[in-house]
């Protein structure tokens, strides 16, 4: 099928046949690194190497853009040891994944920082990350500048 052909469709992974489940699997235990080679990982999910690699380009997992997105958090931190490793311990708790850090050099006992990171995985909310990492200490102001 040409490219401009294709169709895509959303479907519930439980009206989804039980071969298709299991190329997601194999594809998953591969990016994981559980698995070293197909073999291993179609032995793992009992699926056939000829079942994989036919459905391997026609099934991905889908991420909700809106939920998904990356966003730039503009932080400005008191210089002292250890205030960019709170912050950055909030975004874990609340399930952020950092992706990027940027740090200027400290300037009258300030540094300000741009932390750019995955937030589909965020615990209660943005805002809630937001408030937890303001109230810190260290933390003089943090604000999204994009996503």
């Amino acid at each position: 099928m040409h490219q401009a052909e294709q169709k895509f469709y959303l479907v519930e992974a439980a009206a989804l046949p039980e071969v298709l489940l299991k190329v997601l699997a194999v594809k998953e235990l591969l990016e994981a690194g559980s698995a070293k080679t197909v073999a291993e990982a179609v032995t793992q999910v009992r699926l056939s190497r000829s079942a994989f690699y036919k459905y391997r380009d026609a099934i991905s997992p889908f991420f909700d853009a809106s939920s998904g997105r990356i966003i730039t958090f503009h932080v400005l931190l008191k210089n002292r040891p250890g205030a960019l490793s709170a912050v950055l311990g909030i975004f874990s708790n609340f399930g952020a994944n950092i992706l990027t850090i940027n740090q200027s050099i400290p300037v009258r006992g300030r540094a300000v920082v741009t932390i750019s990171a995955e937030t589909h995985r965020v615990a209660d909310g943005l805002d809630r990350l937001l408030a937890a990492a303001a109230e810190h200490p260290e933390v003089i102001r943090i604000e999204v500048m994009a996503g």
